[in-house]
């Protein structure tokens, strides 16, 4: 028997590995002759970087580098050494987790540090960048991570911009001449699920701002300021992108990832998947079990539970989930080749225990799953 184990991480709870693991070590008890093949996924927000890590036997790397406000962040990202490629977690420099609530501030935040784990990639000799844009503070269009890579932006004094997106309002001119050359030669894959377009009602500033810290009227403002520097762009190069499909994304990281940087857009969990050979390791599988914090109508947004069902499906191979708690419509995936559904806990329990027992709760649950798979083999026997 096969049983591939394919989860996402558990947010503010255990990595994508952390609960491959333990999932397999719940599955071991029942099923100890099962082949378990471990593949840690991740749909291109927080754990992207250590997902792809696990599966590919990547290096690490760190490098210390501006926070959202401009703080000392030391920030990760992978590095592939054989293909050359790396693996760029927009959350380790510029994600809404390293501000505390009250520092949440739209108008300022920056993605300079991104920008500057960008150069670091470039600098040892990159030739493919997956950079994953999940969990952004920012609302910069990208601004920052360009001038990071030497684009300058400056104001109708000539003086260079402050950071942050409303700042973008002042912007009277943009200089292209020292923008990092060896952008122009490295393939960029930027690995998001949102579609959202720069600006509009369905943008970058009126969908993310509000969570980011903007209140009604600064998204107003902010949504103007990423139009204004979307204006000056599309003059400077003769392209304007700002409709097309994940412009809009990590606060118009998008954007100048699609602009200046002629960045390929894919589904997150498609370019993990592809990396970790999830589609062979389903070959020939019994039962796939993937999983992730909430599952509920949300995940046919893209998220890894949907992506792993579709790839699992194509093969004929069952999926069942384990979430950390299952949300209104998750019986809407049950279409979409989900068997089953179980939450994490076995009764009342508050937030901040299940996540300080996640570990052992996986494992009690895949033991549940494998009794019930033993069950049913005997059935058909």
């Amino acid at each position: 028997m096969k049983i591939v184990i394919a989860p996402d991480s558990f947010k503010d709870s255990l990595s994508a590995e952390g609960v491959a693991s333990a999932i397999a070590a719940g599955l071991a008890q029942v099923l100890p002759q099962a082949q378990l093949v471990k593949c840690p996924m991740a749909d291109g927000g927080e754990g992207t970087m250590d997902a792809i890590i696990a599966a590919c036997a990547g290096e690490l790397r760190t490098l210390e580098v501006r926070g959202p406000l401009g703080e000392a962040v030391r920030a990760g990202w992978g590095w592939l050494a054989e293909s050359r490629t790396a693996i760029i977690e927009m959350a380790q420099a510029s994600g809404i987790q390293l501000l505390a609530p009250a520092q949440r501030d739209a108008c300022r935040t920056s993605t300079y540090g991104t920008g500057q784990l960008i150069g670091a990639a470039l600098d040892a000799g990159a030739r493919r960048i997956i950079l994953a844009i999940g969990g952004s503070a920012t609302n910069d269009a990208g601004s920052g991570m360009l001038r990071a890579l030497g684009l300058e932006l400056f104001d109708a004094q000539d003086q260079p911009l402050a950071e942050g997106g409303l700042a973008l309002a002042q912007l009277a001119r943009i200089d292209a001449s020292a923008l990092d050359p060896r952008l122009a030669e490295v393939q960029l894959e930027v690995a998001a699920d949102v579609d959202n377009p720069l600006c509009g009602s369905n943008g970058a500033s009126a969908i993310f701002g509000p969570q980011k810290g903007a209140s009604p009227e600064q998204v107003r403002l902010l949504d103007q300021a990423l139009g204004h520097f979307a204006d000056h762009s599309a003059r400077l190069l003769g392209n304007d992108v700002r409709d097309l499909p994940g412009c809009g994304a990590a606060g118009g990281m998008g954007f100048a990832a699609k602009a200046f940087m002629q960045a390929s857009f894919r589904p997150g969990i498609e370019v993990v998947a592809e990396l970790a050979g999830l589609d062979a390791a389903v070959q020939g599988a019994d039962l796939v079990i993937t999983g992730e914090g909430r599952f509920d109508a949300q995940t046919l947004r893209g998220k890894t539970p949907f992506g792993v069902a579709r790839i699992a499906r194509r093969h004929g191979v069952p999926v069942v989930v384990i979430a950390g708690t299952l949300g209104e419509g998750y019986e809407q995936l049950y279409a979409h080749g989900i068997e089953a559904a179980f939450a994490l806990t076995s009764g009342p329990m508050s937030l901040e225990q299940a996540c300080a027992q996640a570990a052992p709760l996986l494992q009690a649950r895949a033991g549940d799953i494998a009794r019930l798979w033993r069950c049913a083999l005997k059935t058909q026997d």
